[in-house]
């Protein structure tokens, strides 16, 4: 039991020091004292302000879970059970694509006996429509310039593919007919695969897309939001709007490349659209930057720790593994 927990504890430990490294790098190049400065004439009731952003980000995307929940059929679960669960899977938010979210449909196996392979799922429909609502709001954000507009084809691109492949009865069946025809494991699971490719076409059908998707949006732009506030916390007058495309462009970067969280490219895309599109200051862009993935990312994973510990105390029977297993899961 402990080797998995283990595991987990190294896992978590190897992201937080690419982390430091990652801010004490661009700490580094921009000057500490520089950057001291900046933070010594922040307003930091702009950060607790931010974090609020962020946590209402998290609620809104759990009544996408729920939604997710009910289109599966699946009833029973209590609503602070769902709650806890849902906020749990943050502690594996610093997975390449967040797959460790998976932690999710392990932790309602254990306590409610729901089968893993019908709600894996929803962490592809979640990522799909978190998507969509990201490049939504880059649209919005690129009207007044052509900078957002290649990420927002590259995001359209994605979402094309993914809903091509959820919709093609060709691609679902050659991909599960090669893997009934493998020896081994990987042969025994087709029956779960098909199980939970059935889960994911329920979930991405042109009508259960819709009301995610602006849930997406709405959660996405808070988070967007959480950047605006910090710079004004330095005195910056940045517009929303383009805060909200700067922090949906860097999300959308950070995704697309298979980093735990997208760190180093999150931060980067998000440091340079500050400086050379927002006209800021290197100094406050890079501190603005270290600000709101403190109050976003990190944030995310601190809640989820606190929701994973409620959670066991809540049902003690809760393996201690379960969130180690779940990336192999």
């Amino acid at each position: 039991m402990w080797a998995p927990v283990n595991r987990l504890v190294r896992r978590l430990v190897l992201a937080m020091l690419l982390g430091v490294a990652v801010y004490g790098g661009f700490a580094a190049y921009r000057g500490f004292a520089q950057i001291g400065a900046r933070l010594a004439g922040f307003g930091w009731w702009a950060f607790a302000v931010a974090c609020a952003l962020a946590f209402a980000n998290y609620l809104l995307r759990f009544l996408k879970w729920e939604f997710y929940l009910a289109r599966l059929g699946i009833r029973g679960v209590p609503k602070l059970d769902s709650l806890l669960t849902f906020l749990s899977g943050f502690v594996l938010t610093i997975t390449p694509g967040k797959v460790g979210e998976v932690f999710k449909s392990l932790v309602l196996s254990e306590a409610y006996g729901i089968d893993v392979a019908r709600t894996a799922p929803i962490v592809v429909a979640e990522r799909l429509t978190d998507v969509i609502g990201v490049v939504i709001l880059i649209l919005i954000g690129s009207t007044g310039f052509s900078g957002g507009l290649p990420w927002a084809a590259a995001g359209a691109a994605l979402v094309a593919i993914a809903l091509a492949c959820t919709a093609s009865d060709t691609v679902a069946t050659r991909v599960l007919g090669a893997v009934e025809r493998a020896p081994g494991r990987l042969g025994q699971a087709a029956p779960r695969l098909r199980h939970a490719w059935e889960s994911l076409r329920t979930l991405t059908t042109a009508p259960a897309l819709v009301v995610p998707t602006l849930l997406s949006i709405a959660a996405w732009s808070l988070e967007g939001l959480a950047l605006w506030v910090v710079l004004r916390g330095f005195g910056a007058s940045t517009p929303a709007p383009l805060a909200c495309f700067f922090y949906a462009t860097a999300t959308l970067a950070g995704a697309i490349v298979p980093v735990p969280g997208g760190l180093g490219v999150t931060e980067g895309a998000l440091e340079q659209q500050m400086t050379h599109l927002g006209g800021l200051d290197r100094d406050v862009s890079t501190s603005a930057m270290m600000l709101v993935r403190f109050a976003t990312l990190w944030f995310a994973v601190l809640v989820g720790f606190v929701a994973l510990g409620w959670l066991r105390r809540r049902h003690p029977a809760l393996r201690a593994d379960a969130a180690a297993s779940a990336p192999v899961a």
